[in-house]
């Protein structure tokens, strides 16, 4: 179900200084993008302004239309700004407040689009690039003993993004959106790269067998690509997911916009694509939605049914408090569908029930995976929201999965 947002214009006065030039802001903000822009960059050489109302760079999004990124905290001193906004977002009520308390510590901002793991007693998240932030290398990988206290241990790719991506994807600013998962003996994490404004986008897989780094046997390797989409094609190839069935068969979940989300089934023995079995199943659409706002699934199990959470509706609008993403979710007795909401509604027309949504302080929370531990209980989904208190930057949330009649709710 989409949402209405109401917004009355403030007044601001804002500029934002640089070592080496200055631009004053519009007076008025950037229009809204056509679709979701994982704030890959926050410095484009393409604009250097503020937001007028929110202290944010407006960017250029990974599709049509520029968006905004906000400033994060240590940014936040080159920017001065004085704002009035009235007005408030319209969502309809969800049982309870998932938002109202924020309990990490640490390094845990700016994270987007994470995914976590456990091995033995560690937690491991792994969040997209955020180009213009100071980073050694390319997808961070940060650990906790508790999944609250959180630091930064190091890179997937150390020395940034492998050469091989840059060949397919000229001028691409980072990797997004990374997906971990353990299967044949190894941790898989796939991830996508794509070009702004540009259905050119690519899965790619980096394998290790441990997670460790303090291990010998510590050590990344680059599988290469796994799916490419092109101009043309009816499907996205970004936010990777990686399922495994009571089978022990692999399923790689997928799709941002463009018809939705996909799944094909993936080869245990290599990572890729199963040769064997070329048939894609099509599990999620908004129809209702122009431009399919539904991307970054993620499938589990849990008892009997099978749920896809998602991401639905819009991240990243000029004026950060007008932003209306959130997280749906639906469940089904298989693994490929049909997957329907609370209601009844399929999910292959425009159905999910809302998991997630603004509180007002915290808005567009999405980019979530759902992480289930048979071994010590673990049900959790990991997500990023946009403090609005601070510009809008993306923090990292853990939160842990409820199971109220068959169907998943996030812990107050």
């Amino acid at each position: 179900m989409r949402q209405a947002i109401t917004q009355t214009p403030g007044t601001t006065s804002c500029s934002v200084r640089f070592p080496t030039r200055r631009a004053s802001c519009p007076s008025s903000a950037m229009p809204a993008p056509a679709r979701r822009f994982p704030f890959t960059s926050l410095l484009s050489s393409r604009t250097l302004c503020v937001d007028s109302r929110k202290g944010c760079f407006p960017l250029m999004s990974r599709v049509k239309g520029p968006v905004v990124l906000c400033l994060l905290p240590f940014l936040l001193s080159l920017c001065s700004c004085a704002t009035v906004v009235a007005g408030k977002l319209q969502y309809p009520a969800v049982a309870g407040d998932p938002l109202s308390h924020y309990a990490l510590t640490g390094d845990i901002l700016p994270v987007l689009d994470p995914s976590i793991i456990r091995q033995d007693s560690t937690y491991y998240a792994f969040s997209t690039d955020v180009v213009g932030v100071p980073q050694s290398g390319s997808l961070p990988i940060r650990c906790s003993p508790d999944k609250t206290t959180w630091t930064t241990c190091g890179y997937v790719f150390p020395n940034g993004m492998p050469s091989w991506i840059q060949k397919r994807l000229p001028g691409v600013l980072g990797l997004w959106a990374p997906d971990i998962s353990w299967f044949n003996g190894e941790y898989h994490l796939y991830y996508n790269a794509s070009i702004l404004n540009t259905q050119t986008t690519l899965i790619g897989l980096a394998t290790n067998t441990t997670l460790d780094p303090n291990d010998p046997a510590y050590h990344w390797v680059d599988r290469g690509l796994v799916l490419q989409s092109r101009a043309g094609d009816d499907f996205n190839a970004l936010d990777p997911n990686i399922f495994l069935d009571a089978d022990g068969a692999v399923w790689l979940t997928y799709g941002s916009y463009w018809s939705g989300i996909k799944q094909r089934q993936i080869d245990p023995s290599t990572g890729m694509l199963l040769a064997a079995n070329p048939t894609r199943y099509d599990l999620a659409t908004r129809p209702d939605s122009p431009d399919d706002a539904i991307e970054g699934a993620s499938l589990v199990r849990h008892g009997a049914f099978y749920y896809l959470f998602v991401s639905v509706d819009h991240c990243c609008k000029a004026t950060v408090a007008e932003d209306n993403y959130k997280q749906a979710v639906g469940r089904s007795t298989s693994a490929h569908g049909p997957f329907l909401d609370e209601a009844g509604t399929p999910m292959l027309q425009g159905g999910g029930s809302v998991l997630l949504q603004g509180n007002g302080s915290w808005n567009a929370p999405g980019g979530g995976t759902a992480y289930l531990d048979d071994s010590n209980g673990d049900s959790l989904l990991i997500f990023h929201a946009q403090n609005l208190s601070k510009g809008g930057t993306p923090f990292a949330w853990v939160k842990t999965l409820q199971w109220t009649n068959d169907w998943p709710v996030l812990a107050d």
